[in-house]
């Protein structure tokens, strides 16, 4: 939650620019300049307690599965699981987070996308509360769960990408001997993290964007589902529109990666030293 404080805007651009179906936005500070000027600076942060609340349920999960997954695999001395043990619990852990996340998920897709649609057809939610009050009421409750599998694939993506490729890492500079187990060393591995999930999730995200976005037109929804979305996207708008929105949602997912770790692993020291009482503790559990 208090690194989504820092990336809310540009997951705002990221959303902006994964919805447009044509050349309306061209680049990343294309949509920046075009929000600031129709909704003002505070555009930027449409949709925050959406972003919250889906870190508060979602990253959550998926971390806390992870690490006591982590703990539960690692040897009788502390040595690691494997890396393909890593993707693993990755993938499980993303699986089950992305399932609980998935209510504020939709909110805020919808929140972030909503400031490009004509006023006449905005949902205009006041907050996520708001958003799932109305989309319970007005669609039904199943609604909050629409690109859930979508949603469990690209979690499944994005988690044994960015947890595996974090411990990996981390192990991997750590073994060259120029590294200590410090916030220096949490920034750099979080980086690669940060880039190597970029490059493995974004078509599955553009996926998930699209159908929590999407709007039932006469009885039928605009995709049939998640391959029906990366068949049309091929087909209508090439091959590297997969990959629409690169910039903004690496610039979004590597600080967002960087600081949710630094972040994590000083409360892992904090608990284990103050809690634990353990006081030669590290961050550990990753």
């Amino acid at each position: 939650m208090g690194a989504t404080c820092f990336v809310q805007p540009l997951d705002l651009v990221k959303n902006r620019m994964q919805v447009a179906k044509s050349k309306e936005h061209k680049t990343s500070f294309h949509v920046i300049k075009h929000v600031i000027k129709t909704e003002g600076i505070s555009g930027m942060y449409t949709g925050l307690s959406a972003g919250l609340l889906r870190q508060a349920t979602y990253t959550t999960t998926r971390l806390g599965i992870y690490t006591w997954l982590f703990e539960k695999a690692s040897g009788p001395s502390g040595e690691p699981p494997n890396f393909f043990l890593k993707a693993g619990m990755g993938m499980a852990a993303g699986v089950v987070g992305s399932f609980v996340g998935t209510p504020a998920e939709v909110s805020l897709i919808r929140m972030t996308s909503d400031g490009r649609l004509p006023p006449a057809e905005r949902r205009n939610y006041k907050n996520v509360f708001d958003a799932l009050f109305r989309i319970t009421r007005e669609e039904g409750v199943l609604t909050l769960w629409r690109g859930a599998i979508p949603t469990m694939g690209r979690a499944m993506v994005v988690n044994a990408a960015q947890l595996a490729s974090y411990s990996q890492a981390k192990q991997g500079l750590l073994s060259t001997g120029f590294f200590k187990d410090n916030i220096f060393l949490h920034f750099c591995a979080s980086m690669i993290s940060g880039l190597v999930t970029t490059a493995a999730s974004m078509p599955v995200d553009i996926a998930k964007t699209r159908i929590q976005n999407m709007k039932i037109i006469d009885g039928k929804p605009e995709y049939k589902g998640a391959l029906d979305v990366l068949g049309k996207v091929i087909k209508n708008e090439g091959f590297f529109s997969l990959w629409k929105g690169f910039t903004p949602y690496y610039m979004r997912l590597g600080p967002h990666t960087v600081l949710t770790f630094i972040f994590l692993e000083q409360m892992n020291s904090f608990y284990k030293k103050h809690v634990l009482g353990l006081k030669d503790a590290k961050g550990g559990g990753l």
